[in-house]
């Protein structure tokens, strides 16, 4: 299997999209191995199916240019952070050994992006330590932890401790959103339930955080990161 140098973990099928698409093609386009493993198939969406979002998270996986797309099965709603779980993550963090990954917010208007959050923080430890056993098929897995563990920003506003720049990468990211036409904003789609997040006020709010982001550092667009740990860099003048 391909060692990534960044590996998203999000709890449904679209939130990597929302969340960091635009660092995600920044990060390929600098020549980085980037995949999203999706913890769960959101069956529990009030639009589409889950047939219909897996469609739509591979079509956007190639919009993004990832090297791998997977899906844990994780149960949509009804997941906690236990042991059951854990295992899963861990497994699929050995499997990409990664050097970055990216998952959901600490809390947000969906429970499932701050159950998901801390669910993907343990498991990304707990990977790291030998004695707990992980398999790849019949092969025992190696402990691995990543050197950074970041959240994404979600609906709730959050401080960010770091913007990324994607201004030049914004289209495309828009790109990767509308490939989920059955979740967005889609005049195709009018037959459905309407939801939060399929009005045309929803991506507008989306934009509309990522200008703001983007003008605390003096760009037009930006995504913002939270750490739990403390970030450094190798000098004061990559700091903007």
């Amino acid at each position: 299997m391909p060692k990534l140098d960044i590996l998203v973990l999000s709890v449904h099928p679209d939130d990597a999209e929302l969340g960091c698409a635009g660092t995600i093609l920044k990060e390929i386009a600098n020549g980085k191995s980037v995949g999203i493993v999706d913890l769960t198939r959101g069956e529990l969406g009030t639009r589409g199916t889950p047939e219909i979002r897996e469609q739509e998270a591979l079509a956007a996986g190639k919009i993004l240019g990832l090297a791998i797309r997977e899906n844990l099965g994780i149960p949509d709603g009804f997941f906690e952070n236990t042991r059951q779980y854990q295992l899963k993550v861990i497994a699929a963090i050995r499997k990409y050994r990664p050097e970055i990954i990216i998952t959901n917010a600490y809390h947000d208007r969906h429970p499932d992006h701050g159950r998901a959050s801390e669910l993907v923080e343990a498991s990304a430890f707990l990977s790291g330590l030998r004695k707990i056993e992980t398999l790849d098929g019949n092969e025992a897995q190696e402990a691995w932890r990543p050197k950074q563990v970041l959240h994404f920003i979600q609906d709730n506003y959050i401080q960010p401790d770091v913007l990324v720049d994607v201004t030049d990468h914004w289209d495309k990211k828009v790109e990767s959103i509308n490939a989920f036409a059955s979740q967005f904003y889609n005049p195709e789609w009018q037959s459905e339930p309407q939801t939060y997040i399929s009005s045309p006020e929803f991506i507008a709010v989306i934009e509309a955080r990522a200008r703001e982001y983007g003008k605390s550092i003096g760009v037009k667009y930006a995504e913002g990161f939270t750490s739990r740990k403390v970030l450094g860099v190798d000098s004061l003048f990559d700091l903007r």
